[in-house]
């Protein structure tokens, strides 16, 4: 009989003004929006049956009240690991308004002056990896897109720069496992809004 292998859940917060604006969303610590606080309720009802050995959630309030708002305030611990990019000069700014200063700049590739680099970012979440890993059992994550696509990737063995190509919505809930065996991690479902349409 084979074991179960344990499952890691990664819950994005819910709306701000700044995600719907497109602006990048650091340290500033911004509240959701109506319609966030109404996603993270919906997420409420897709994980009401699920039993979590762990959960933890980013320091910042749009993620802890998407956290608390989803019925799982009470279990949560805070991890500053999960704290969003420091985006440093590039805070509160769109990309597109970036690349009329620097027509090729990239996120992954680029990082942002006066802010985390891309490695400092990456050792942050290899310390939750190694966390969540050491738990054993099922862990639910309430954090926000860069750091949560960054985690992805270190979770599958790769380069962070990889989470470039990783794609996360607001209120979105992924899931990370193992194929046959805690050797080969692997993504289960990525992205699932399907709970807030």
């Amino acid at each position: 009989m084979s074991q179960k292998l344990p499952v890691l859940y990664l819950a994005r917060h819910g709306e701000t003004a700044w995600s719907l604006s497109g602006q990048h969303t650091g340290r500033t610590d911004l509240p959701l929006t109506e319609k966030g606080r109404e996603n993270a309720l919906r997420l409420r009802e897709r994980l009401k049956d699920f039993k979590f050995a762990m959960v933890l959630a980013s320091p910042l309030q749009r993620a802890k009240v998407t956290c608390e708002l989803a019925g799982f305030g009470a279990q949560a611990q805070v991890d500053s690991n999960l704290y969003e990019w420091d985006y440093g000069e590039y805070e509160g700014r769109r990309t597109v308004d970036i690349r009329k200063e620097r027509p090729d700049w990239q996120l992954f590739r680029d990082g942002c002056p006066g802010g985390e680099t891309l490695a400092q970012v990456s050792a942050r979440a290899d310390q939750v990896v190694a966390r969540v890993r050491g738990n054993g059992g099922d862990v639910l994550i309430f954090s926000s897109a860069h750091i949560l696509r960054i985690l992805t990737a270190r979770w599958l063995g790769m380069d962070a720069t990889a989470a470039a190509c990783l794609m996360l919505s607001t209120a979105s809930l992924s899931i990370l496992t193992y194929e046959h065996d805690l050797a080969h991690p692997a993504i289960l479902l990525w992205n699932d809004v399907s709970h807030v349409h």
